[in-house]
């Protein structure tokens, strides 16, 4: 259903109140001006904005030229909106707008901001039009909710004076099941509301006689078409969009111009009332009345009663004169005139048919996407999700979103892809392929990107984390020794595991350490190779897990101090495993005893003589005992 705005006069004005708290009588030029012809500035913005002209048409002007109220603030003329430099009074009842409504502009603002932070929205601009449309909700009377009480309805929209537009909610808004009315603070008509409404006090519904409602939806309908704000000609087209009269312009501008340079808040209820309404004339439908395409009929002659204009008299001798109309002064001696010729009307080329606000992308917003983090080499447990709104704030389904990632860490999407575009669903979601971390540890970002023109943008932080272990053990329980000044004999290997799983790829820190804390590094005992300055070595950075989550040392040298050693080894992830390195000399054998291969020694038997090469026993021989008698 298409969108519209109207602006319809609170009827009630004359009474004393009013009458009381009105502004100084207006001037001359504060006459309400022709709503524009097809095709002046502005002229394609009521449609683009959700127009509807299919229910009686409302002749190009988004009011159907219904009244508004055209008092302006003090000192400040429609023909020149700047022209004074005096600044509203601290006190001034003009320049006070009643809390909630004041409130709820504000917090409009904020909402747009972040929703479509490009069309700059500015609070003060709703104020302005709030003051032309219902005097800010008739004063600020409204409940604690900031609904207006009693309810805000204009004119019936019946044709007279007005545009027709026939009923299209079944009087559940304006109360009326023959023609719509405009309703609310910011006078929506049903039609509109039924594309553009909001919820923005939470309450579950959207209300166009709930101030906070009404602002919001006001906002985002001012904001349609890719429109900034903070630019005079985009601003001048949203104004427009609302009601299509220079006068309303300036007067709308006014307005805002005077919040511009200071309000204050006043209590609800005590807003000072408009009196002066702009008188509404009924617009010419196309196809009728002058300057609307018809062919101008050839004006009658003056010497003709009748029209029909008389033949040049001819000169004595009989020949005609020459008309002298014709080039080359040939004339016709026909005495019966001709009508010119008509010109045929110049086609106009054909106006693009404007996107309706249903159709139209208003904002992009984080789906749900939740931290994006995972270990190198792993797969995102999250998806990267965006939601897509229409210029109503409806899910908006057929949109192309384009997901990029940007960064130095490898992760790409499936396939190998660094961007991925994805449509939207019916629920206006579209949802990224899953995402594989590189194996660089670090940060990158991954952008959605939807729209054109003034695109959409959001953009998601994420992490890749370097591999982690869980676990990490020696794969045997062998003694690990050597000598003061050798050697150790025997390797020293490790495996890192994650949930019972090899790690591989893990990051391991080996330091030798005087306690099993590892918190400081021992400056004797055992150490890895030496460095250039030929200082041993006792912490590796560089090692990592191979692919079936194991890792073996580098070779590990003894230095003169014998004595028990610790060697710790970390990994990323906070696993870690303490292993003892003990240096000490080699036993000297025993008397009695042969040194075997491998440092092992045998008794000698008694009476067994030494084979050659061995050391005779030390150990005396055993005598028998005596027997006693």
């Amino acid at each position: 259903m298409a969108a519209h705005m109207r602006r319809r006069l609170r009827r009630g004005a004359t009474t004393t109140a009013v009458a009381a708290a009105a502004v100084a009588a207006l001037a001359a030029s504060q006459a309400p001006a022709a709503t524009l012809a097809d095709g002046s500035v502005g002229s394609g913005d009521p449609q683009a904005a959700g127009e509807d002209t299919a229910n009686g048409g409302t002749d190009g002007a988004a009011t159907g030229n219904s009244p508004y109220y055209t008092d302006l603030p003090p000192l400040v003329s429609p023909d020149k909106p700047t022209a004074s430099n005096v600044l509203p009074a601290a006190g001034s009842s003009e320049a006070g707008i009643p809390a909630s409504v004041l409130a709820a502009y504000k917090q409009a603002e904020r909402t747009v901001a972040t929703t479509d932070p490009s069309c700059r929205l500015p609070w003060q601009l709703l104020a302005a039009i709030g003051k032309v449309e219902s005097g800010q909700a008739r004063g600020g009377r409204v409940d604690a909710n900031g609904t207006a009480s009693p309810r805000i309805l204009g004119p019936a929209l019946n044709g007279q004076g007005f545009a027709l537009i026939k009923d299209t909610d079944g009087g559940a808004y304006d109360g009326d099941a023959v023609h719509d009315r405009a309703v609310g603070p910011m006078q929506f008509i049903p039609s509109t509301w039924a594309s553009w409404g909001q919820d923005a006090n939470g309450d579950g519904r959207k209300d166009p006689n709930n101030i906070y409602d009404a602002a919001l939806a006001a906002g985002r309908y001012l904001c349609a078409n890719d429109r900034d704000l903070a630019l005079s000609a985009d601003l001048d087209r949203a104004v427009l969009s609302y009601n299509r009269s220079t006068e309303y312009l300036r007067t709308v501008r006014s307005w805002f111009s005077y919040y511009q340079r200071g309000t204050h808040e006043i209590p609800d209820g005590t807003g000072t009332l408009p009196s002066s309404p702009s008188t509404p004339s009924p617009s010419p439908r196309p196809g009728t009345g002058s300057g609307t395409g018809t062919t101008p009929s050839p004006k009658p002659s003056p010497a003709e009663p009748g029209g029909t204009p008389s033949p040049t008299p001819s000169k004595p001798g009989g020949k005609p004169s020459p008309d002298p109309s014709k080039p080359g002064g040939g004339g016709s001696t026909d005495p019966t005139p001709k009508p010119p010729t008509p010109k045929p009307p110049t086609p106009k080329p054909p106006t693009p048919k404007p996107t309706p606000p249903s159709e139209t992308l208003g904002s992009l917003e984080n789906a749900g996407t939740g931290p994006l983090r995972a270990t190198a080499g792993q797969e995102f447990d999250e998806r990267v999700s965006v939601l897509a709104r229409n210029a109503a704030g409806a899910p908006l389904a057929k949109v192309p979103v384009t997901f990029t990632v940007t960064g130095d860490t490898g992760t790409l999407f499936a396939e190998g892809k660094k961007t991925v575009t994805v449509w939207t669903g019916s629920d206006g979601t579209a949802t990224a392929p899953k995402l594989r971390a590189g194996e660089k540890a670090g940060e990158f970002t991954v952008t959605a990107v939807a729209g054109t023109g003034r695109a959409r943008t959001l953009t998601y932080a994420a992490r890749v984390t370097a591999r982690q272990a869980d676990a990490i053990a020696r794969t045997d329980e062998k003694a690990l020794t050597a000598a003061p000044g050798e050697k150790f004999a025997d390797a020293v290997t490790v495996k890192a595991t994650y949930q019972d799983a090899a790690a591989a790829g893990v990051a391991v820190t080996a330091t030798m350490v005087r306690d099993r804390l590892g918190a400081v590094e021992n400056d004797k005992g055992p150490h890895f190779e030496e460095d250039a300055d030929g200082k041993p070595v006792r912490t590796l950075t560089t090692l990592t897990t191979d692919a079936d989550g194991q890792l073996r040392l580098p070779e590990i040298f003894a230095d003169d101090h014998e004595g028990t050693y610790l060697l710790r080894l970390t990994t990323e992830g906070g696993a870690s495993v303490v292993i003892e390195l003990t240096v000490e000399a080699p036993e000297e054998p025993a008397p009695g005893e042969t040194t075997e291969p491998g440092g092992t020694t045998e008794p000698t038997e008694p009476g067994e003589a030494p084979t050659p090469g061995e050391t005779p026993s030390a150990e005396p021989t055993q005598t028998p005992a005596a027997t006693k008698p």
